[in-house]
């Protein structure tokens, strides 16, 4: 049974198709937007507008970008020699705010996980070895979460780069099995970058 008007409806729906965001969330989002001055609504939605059509992958490390490269890309600043790799943008974030790792990244945007239909295919694995291949890469960081996905892409990607005679290492164990980067604070982190070990 529909309790509110249909264009009320519709907008708690759409809240609700949001990662996280449950039936009573959204209608607090719903009507918080609903009671913004209509400057700050039409803000809002000019924003997630601009977002959806300036916003593209880097081409070189995948990660998002209004740019032609994303920042970190085009910052020569970098150790272009390391490429940490993540499985999403947010990953990105959590590791530049140790300001410990100063190379470059790589966004698999999603890790291999059979149950939820998603193979190697669907991963930017492909533009990985083709950086690996054509760029002087002497290492690269398997940073995907320690979970049972996680794990499966890191090995899966270890046994392609095997070939390419580079350091292969994966993040230390201070990070909790079944955690995700975005929640982890900064310090284990740091400590976690700094423990990483080669894969054999």
């Amino acid at each position: 049974m529909k309790f509110f008007a249909p264009s009320v409806e519709t907008l708690i729906d759409e809240f609700a198709k949001l990662p996280g965001i449950g039936r009573k969330t959204a209608q607090r989002l719903a009507f918080h937007v609903l009671n913004l001055p209509k400057e700050q609504a039409d803000a809002l939605a000019q924003a997630i507008t601009n977002a959806k059509q300036t916003v593209h992958l880097c081409p070189k490390c995948q990660n998002l970008t209004d740019e032609a490269l994303c920042p970190i890309c085009s910052d020569p600043a970098r150790d272009t020699h390391t490429i940490c790799v993540v499985a999403d943008p947010k990953d990105v974030l959590a590791f530049e705010k140790t300001r410990e790792y100063h190379g470059l990244y790589h966004v698999l945007h999603g890790t291999i996980s059979p149950l939820n239909h998603i193979g190697p295919d669907d991963l930017r694995i492909r533009e990985l070895l083709h950086r690996v291949a054509e760029e002087d890469i002497q290492e690269v960081i398997l940073a995907t979460n320690p979970d049972t996905e996680g794990e499966a892409t890191a090995m899966y990607l270890a046994r392609l780069l095997k070939p390419f005679h580079i350091r292969i290492s994966r993040l230390a164990y201070g990070i909790p099995v079944g955690g995700q980067l975005e929640y982890i604070d900064e310090v284990t982190l740091m400590r976690a970058l700094d423990g990483r070990q080669s894969i054999e």
